[in-house]
């Protein structure tokens, strides 16, 4: 089940229900942001009565939760994947560096994503979500490292990486913020402080 939602859909249309309110969602939020949203307009743009949207999400933080989680999901994802053959520190350096490049990205391409985070950060429970995003990011940064540097303190690593990945998140809301010569300025010197403290011993 995703964070925030009341019900677990298990039929095709009901999974399919799902899907509608969360893309109607994304819509609403990438054009006028998400204290805008109204539930009410989630529900008739998706095609349903408001009684049923409640039953799906209890309110529009349970809507937010939920596509941040499908954020968190692909995230994690994305380092599984390309975390999962590395065998070297270069190896490692190129890696991070992709994801973090894959990530700008997606930030980039999909405008509701900033706004999903922005509004995680005034909301304990959702803030509680992004921290777990971020250290279960960690996790599997500091998992290869270790096994990369076995002479490596395993907990200032994991330290060293929650840290990290946290930033991450931050750095991706700014760099979309400003001019894109800026942003992406920021996303570089982001990566070669993040891979000078993750590699030093």
């Amino acid at each position: 089940m995703r964070r925030g939602a009341r019900i677990t859909p298990t039929q095709k249309r009901s999974r399919e229900r799902m899907e509608r309110i969360l893309s109607v969602a994304t819509e609403l939020i990438a054009a006028t942001g998400s204290d805008a949203m109204r539930m009410s307009e989630v529900a008739e743009r998706s095609g349903i009565s408001i009684g049923s949207l409640y039953q799906y999400f209890p309110d529009k933080r349970a809507i937010i939760a939920a596509l941040a989680e499908r954020y968190h999901e692909t995230s994690r994802a994305c380092i599984s994947e390309d975390l999962a053959d590395v065998q070297t520190l270069g190896q490692f350096r190129d890696a991070f560096s992709a994801l973090i490049e894959t990530y700008y990205q997606l930030f980039l391409e999909q405008p509701a994503m900033r706004d999903v985070w922005s509004g995680t950060q005034a909301d304990k429970t959702l803030l509680d979500i992004e921290l777990l995003n971020s250290r279960e990011n960690g996790d599997l940064v500091a998992s290869t490292l270790a096994k990369l540097m076995p002479a490596a303190d395993e907990a200032a690593l994991a330290t060293k990486a929650f840290l990290v990945m946290s930033l991450g998140e931050a750095t991706m809301r700014l760099a979309i913020s400003v001019t894109p010569e800026e942003g992406r300025l920021i996303v570089e010197t982001y990566k070669r402080m993040a891979l000078k403290e993750l590699t030093s011993k």
